[in-house]
């Protein structure tokens, strides 16, 4: 039997104008175009292509670009498989995350291919959180790995980080105090704060150490702790917690405290 040479999974991100891919092949790709703005990164050996910004020639650690419309080509080198793990976003998608950047609505990748361990790492970080299926608040932690991908590869107009007594900042952690179990969205919180979404990103971590998302996370499992001390049914506390369900905020609940939400109420 012949081995199998590619192999090509997608992987379900749950966001619209988001897709997440992990291929490994030796096919050489002719000439093609996308749609939709593409970002990778080369996992394990490497390939050559020409595109309209020029011959690029990629290895394992490198980042990876298309702009959509762009007509390029992929050959591996020596002919041996390559594997590279991409992300793809449409126009109407990058435009929301460059709200805040300039120009704005206007991105595009310049260079074809990045040589940056730094960038290489917060996409693999990306990556891993986009194509991550159990997670609670999956469009505020999208929004987040996205910023955060995108701010080396973007120039940011908001120069001063707000601090604490910006009143708007204050208005967008009430509403995660007052109400954890809903879902909020990182756009949500920069409306109620009058801000850009960068700047109530870069203001939570500076303010509190966490990212919106993890400061949810742990308002949520700070809220469930409580009910269950008070005496609430796990699968009550989980549900007016706002998680999933009661299996999620068991596992989240371990990590963070280090026992089960089943034992922490038998020492109640």
């Amino acid at each position: 039997m012949r081995a199998r040479t590619s192999e090509f999974r997608l992987l379900p991100t749950g966001h619209p104008g988001l897709s997440a891919v992990v291929a490994r092949s030796a096919h050489t790709f002719p000439r093609h175009t996308h749609d939709e703005f593409g970002i990778g990164l080369i996992a394990r050996g490497g390939q050559m292509s020409a595109s309209g910004r020029g011959q690029v020639t990629a290895g394992a650690g490198d980042i990876i670009t298309v702009n959509p419309g762009e007509v390029h080509d992929g050959e591996p080198l020596r002919g041996e498989a390559r594997e590279w793990h991409m992300l793809y976003l449409s126009p109407e998608r990058m435009q929301e995350v460059s709200l805040g950047f300039e120009p704005a609505g206007a991105f595009e990748f310049t260079a074809p291919v990045y040589r940056n361990g730094e960038l290489a790492g917060a996409f693999a970080s990306a990556f891993s959180r986009l194509a991550e299926t159990d997670v609670a608040q999956p469009e505020l932690a999208a929004d987040e790995a996205l910023l955060k991908l995108f701010a080396s590869l973007m120039r940011r107009t908001d120069r001063q980080v707000p601090d604490r007594l910006h009143i708007g900042l204050q208005r967008a952690r009430m509403l995660l105090d007052d109400d954890p179990a809903s879902s909020h969205s990182l756009g949500g919180l920069a409306a109620e704060a009058g801000l850009s979404r960068f700047q109530v990103l870069r203001a939570f971590v500076s303010w509190t150490g966490l990212t919106p998302h993890a400061y949810l996370m742990q308002r949520r499992a700070s809220h469930a702790r409580n009910l269950i001390a008070a005496g609430h049914g796990l699968a009550a506390a989980a549900f007016d917690a706002g998680y999933a369900d009661q299996s999620h905020m068991t596992r989240d609940f371990r990590r963070r405290y280090g026992l089960t939400p089943s034992a922490f109420a038998d020492d109640r």
